[in-house]
């Protein structure tokens, strides 16, 4: 398996099947708009219009698991993150990242990686390489103007 084997369903409700983004890096990242990293979305935006032209997707995964701080419904989500964060980046519904209900795409990262690639917090990311295999994972605290996330995300473009 690989990441191009999962769907999620765009924050407006049509499917989007990872294997669209075939032949691209992709860093998926699960988002909350009432979460003290919340300012994340601000370096999320910017990676996406820094990469997006060489490839790389940005996709946030709006998730509830943590503290409860994405209470929203996904009308009130994409209406935060354009008005607060310019957010212009591929947004889901939301989904649970962690537990018996977690998405598959989540399940799988975590069979790939192991129970410490499992997100432990809001913002917590995955970089995808072109061919769909999990290539890094970064915790909630890598910013994403983090050297080792842009150096990881520079090596996947190459690739």
């Amino acid at each position: 398996m690989s990441a191009h084997d999962f769907a999620f369903n765009a924050i407006d409700g049509k499917p989007v099947p990872l294997s669209q983004f075939a032949g691209k890096p992709l860093l998926v990242v699960n988002t909350a708009s009432k979460c003290g990293l919340t300012p994340q979305y601000a370096g999320l935006e910017a990676l996406w219009q820094t990469y997006r032209d060489r490839g790389l997707v940005v996709l946030g995964i709006p998730s509830n698991d943590f503290g409860a701080q994405e209470p929203g419904t996904e009308a009130e989500i994409a209406s935060f993150c354009s008005l607060n964060y310019g957010v212009t980046f591929p947004l889901t519904a939301k989904n649970a990242v962690v537990g018996a209900s977690a998405h598959p795409f989540y399940k799988w990262a975590v069979d790939e990686a192991g129970e410490a690639a499992a997100p432990k917090w809001n913002f917590h990311k995955y970089l995808i390489d072109g061919k769909g295999a999990l290539i890094g994972t970064f915790g909630s605290k890598v910013t994403p103007d983090d050297p080792n996330l842009t150096e990881a995300i520079e090596a996947a473009l190459r690739a």
